[in-house]
Order: C-alpha cells, then structure tokens, then sequence
C-alpha cells in the first residue's frame, strides 16, 4: 500500500461507511470510488437533520453555533432535490398562493 492520503480519504472511508472489501475497491476505478464518496456525502448532509425542527436546531446552536450554517445546507439541498423531483411545485399566480397549492 501507498503511504499517501488515498487510504484515509479514498480506501477506508470506502471499507468503514460502504461496506466494500479491498477485491472490490482495487476493482473500482477511482473515479467511481471518489463518485461513491461524494454521493455518500450528500447523503449524510440531506439526511443530517431529519427529525429535528427548526426550533430545536435553534435552541442546540446556541450552544455550537456551527450548526445553523450546516442546517441551512441541509435545508438548502433537501429543497434542490424536492424541486427536482417534482414534489415541490413552483407557484406560477398570486391566485395559486391563495388558493394554497
């Protein structure tokens, strides 16, 4: 093995989060192990905050102030993905947002 960051930041991440042997990672070009991470990536931070309101998020960062930036990505992305899947519907009238659709 490479004494390189590759193993901290490719080889065990891949092994510890993905569940993947060292067969399988070897196998893998590192286009589609770097592709795998950052998927996981965006997993972990759409999936970071679920369950939490906005007013408990409020009440930890007075505590760690950090996570309002990390809650606002959160919100940030997770309205990315419900526009791109189509369960966020764009108002397209003064009338629709009156009507509540």
């Amino acid at each position: 093995m490479r004494t390189s960051p590759d193993a901290v930041y490719v080889i065990i991440p891949c092994m510890k989060e993905l569940g993947m042997s060292w067969s399988e990672i070897k196998a893998t070009p590192r286009h589609e192990l770097t592709g795998l991470l950052v998927a996981m990536g965006n997993y972990n931070r759409m999936h970071n905050f679920d369950g939490y309101t906005s007013e408990e998020i409020s009440s930890m960062a007075k505590d760690k102030p950090e996570l309002r930036g990390e809650y606002a990505k959160y919100v940030e992305i997770n309205a990315t993905y419900e526009a791109r899947a189509g369960a966020r519907k764009k108002v397209q009238s003064f009338s629709d947002v009156l009507s509540g659709v």
